[in-house]
């Protein structure tokens, strides 16, 4: 073998200021393109005319560079050539990056000592932080919040793909993301003009379609967007079935159904996995393929009184209605049994609760991860699920002073130190620790292994993890070309094509429960009035205050295209108003704590005050820490957007009889019997922009969505039913008649009956 660049070789560089990325690319006549940084180090081998990559600089051939090979005897041979530290450097999975990183707060990062506003870099190079994990501690898999656009986005994922190309062997980053498709509702659509990235319904307006083909072309459009920004791993879909309808994490669900679940989340990980024609590498998966990383196993929507475990005071997940296995259904019916050719989600992601009670083998109420029966015995053995099995963000961590702050969340092991924990994760089975960028706790663990099983175990063990881990990486054709084209992403991310059908999809989410006297849809060139919305103050995850203001809820600019716009009721035709569901919090209240309270307080979907009169004398779980009995039963709540029911109640008095149409953006189901007999139209969608409303309002577009969960008809119903059981509560029925339950919307002739209610509604 000797190196050779010239014959059968396309040549092309790319300069970026300050010169810190050059790169070469390297066509072979029968096989992949080769991209490599001149900066690396790296050379091109040659063998019967074909052109490798000496990713370790060996000078030799080995299979893990032969890109004629299966996947899995390349994972196989890199894997045993790893040192352990460069193993447990590819188990990390790096806290929340932004491009370019924060000045100050959660995510702040430094560059060359400086914050960025200081440093004078360019917005795609690399943080000292990001050089440290990469280089020092091993890592390749980063995850990417903001980007300041498509071509930061490319630059950077040069910049890291260069340098890690560089060390070691040679292995590439897999970039990854959580949703970001949702969409910027003041944003006007038009045919033929494009955007940062293409925009849709979050996951409940997704399920609002009923509809498996849209979601899979969702999937397919997504997956070519994250390419182009150098992402190769999605953290999504999230298929718990939302079955408690106050969880905190609902809108990202498909819903409480888990059929419906269950098929959409399939058509997703189909979308985003699967590679066609010229871009399949072999099996489905290829230069057009995503990993999916389906969450949480064994599901999460089931935390005790609606409360989400990112928080001490919502570590369970319970199951009263001894409906456990069913929350399993949208994995393994779905995410593991795919109907494409990439067969199952590549990764698995658990979720931070403790599930109660739910262990048969060991007993152990410990987080998810933790346990090695939901995670060897269920999860490996049973279901024989053999992908990567990632941990949630920060459960290595140590917890907060208090249950209501924002830090590690090492539910049921809080008494274990950081290399205990880890040693405990790799022991139950998992591969993979989110949120954690240092790889000393790792080796650590390592170690502790090695005291009690012996060298060869762990080794074996480490391998275990490294070959699914790198078959992943494998199989996006990272290893051969893991750069991009900064203007052909450009091209690519929220182009024309994308927009538009992203913005049909925001159409189909839309649905309509309420149409008095079919006062919908409006003529154009009525008049409106829109009342301006308070919104309250607000706590970010992270503490952070969000202050108070009053404004529009909806863009003007948009709205006078389709209606004239007033101030007065008085010279108005109609009014819309623009309301979000009840937020009342998550389910604790400190100052009840310091109190002398329990600190438990109740999660209401309702406006008004409420006090749970019909809440449980005894929690079903509790520990010792804080308190025993988490029961709130008597206890009362505010939400923090009451004004939003002043506002529908006082312009219906100032409209004096003139219809008052309503549209609210929904997370979570809602109470609306507090002012439903006072409107005469009802919308609700779950994320769209301001433009779908108002075709829908004005009759451009016919309303097609449906209820992906039930709407509540009061608070003790909510109270009454079982955490883990969907369908069971009493839906509320408004004075035209029709129960908004699952399934249920309106379309311009009445009640909607299509083959998706046939196929989905229940017959309750």
């Amino acid at each position: 073998m000797r190196e050779k660049y010239t014959f059968l070789a396309v040549v092309v560089y790319f300069f970026i200021e300050r010169i810190i990325v050059m790169i070469k690319y390297i066509t072979n006549k029968k096989g992949p393109k080769l991209g490599y940084s001149t900066q690396s180090g790296i050379k091109i081998l040659e063998e019967d005319g074909l052109f490798f990559k000496d990713l370790n600089k060996s000078g030799n051939l080995e299979p893990y560079k032969d890109w004629r090979l299966s996947v899995e005897e390349r994972a196989k041979d890199l894997a045993s050539k790893m040192t352990i530290e460069q193993i447990a450097g590819l188990m990390l999975y790096s806290r929340h990056q932004s491009i370019p990183a924060a000045t100050r707060g959660f995510f702040a990062s430094t560059y060359n000592g400086k914050s960025f506003d200081e440093s004078g870099v360019k917005p795609w190079e690399l943080s000292d932080q990001q050089k440290e994990f990469l280089t020092n501690d091993h890592l390749r898999h980063v995850l990417i919040t903001t980007v300041e656009s498509p071509e930061v986005a490319a630059r950077w994922n040069n910049e890291v793909q260069a340098i890690v190309e560089g060390v070691g062997m040679g292995i590439p980053a897999n970039n990854s993301s959580d949703p970001r498709h949702g969409s910027d509702s003041s944003k006007e659509f038009n045919e033929g003009a494009g955007g940062k990235i293409s925009m849709w319904p979050e996951s409940l307006g997704l399920a609002a379609t009923f509809n498996p083909t849209l979601v899979q072309k969702f999937g397919e459009i997504a997956a070519k967007e994250y390419r182009a920004l150098g992402i190769t791993t999605a953290l999504s879909p999230q298929v718990d079935i939302a079955t408690d309808p106050r969880w905190y994490r609902f809108n990202g669900t498909f819903g409480e159904d888990s059929k419906l679940s269950t098929d959409l989340g399939r058509a997703y990980i189909d979308g985003f996995q699967t590679s066609e024609g010229d871009s399949e590498i072999s099996e489905g998966w290829g230069y057009d393929s995503v990993n999916t990383m389906v969450k949480h196993w064994p599901g999460g929507g089931s935390g005790e009184a609606g409360r989400d475990a990112h928080w001490g005071f919502g570590k369970y997940a319970v199951y009263p209605g001894n409906n456990f296995d069913e929350h399993l259904t949208p994995f393994i019916d779905g995410a593991f049994k795919l109907k494409g050719k990439t067969k199952a989600a590549s990764a698995v992601m658990p979720y931070y609760t403790i599930s109660f009670k739910q262990d048969e083998v060991n007993g152990e109420n410990v987080g998810n991860s933790y346990n090695s029966y939901l995670i060897q015995d269920l999860l490996r053995n049973k279901y024989e699920y053999d992908g990567v099995v990632c941990t949630d963000w920060l459960i290595t961590a140590d917890e907060p002073e208090n249950v209501d702050l924002f830090a590690g969340k090492p539910w049921g092991v809080e008494h274990l130190s950081v290399a205990e924990r880890h040693y405990k994760l790799i022991m139950a089975g998992v591969d993979q620790f989110g949120g954690n960028n240092e790889v000393g706790p790792v080796l650590e663990a390592y170690e502790m292994g090695v005291q009690e099983h012996g060298e060869a175990f762990m080794r074996q063990r480490f391998e275990q993890s490294a070959v699914k881990l790198l078959k992943n990486i494998f199989r996006t054709g990272l290893f051969e070309n893991p750069y991009l084209e900064a203007e052909e992403s450009t091209k690519i991310v929220g182009n024309p094509e994308f927009m538009e059908e992203g913005y049909k999809v925001q159409l189909q989410s839309i649905v309509m429960l309420k149409n008095k006297g079919q006062v919908l849809p409006l003529q154009k060139g009525k008049t409106v009035y829109i009342p301006k919305r308070y919104y309250p103050e607000q706590v970010d995850w992270f503490g952070n205050k969000i202050p108070a203001k009053t404004d529009y809820p909806i863009n003007l600019d948009v709205v006078n295209k389709y209606v004239n716009i007033t101030d007065d009721p008085e010279k108005a035709d109609f009014a819309l108003v623009c309301i979000y569901g009840p937020d009342s919090g998550g389910g604790y209240s400190r100052e009840d704590r310091e109190n002398g309270g329990s600190g438990y307080v109740p999660i209401s979907l309702q406006y008004r005050p409420y006090t749970a009169l019909d809440a449980r004398e005894n929690s079903i779980a509790g520990d010792q820490r804080e308190v025993s009995n988490r029961s709130y039963k008597g206890n009362s709540v505010e939400t923090r957007n009451e004004a939003d029911l002043d506002l529908v109640l006082k312009t219906k008095e100032a409209m004096k009889g003139k219809p008052v149409i309503v549209s609210m953006l929904l997370s979570n189901p809602a109470i609306v019997s507090e002012f439903e007999s006072e409107i005469d139209g009802l919308l609700v969608n779950f994320g769209v922009q301001d433009q779908a409303l108002l075709e829908i309002i004005t009759g451009e577009v016919e309303p097609l969505g449906l209820l992906p969960m039930q709407m509540p008809a009061h608070m003790k119903t909510v109270e009454k039913q079982c955490e883990d059981v969907p369908h069971d509560m009493e839906c509320y029925k408004d004075l035209e008649g029709n129960v908004y339950d699952f399934a249920f919307g309106l379309n311009w002739k009445g009640v909607i009956s299509d083959e998706r209610t046939r196929f989905y509604k229940k017959n309750n």
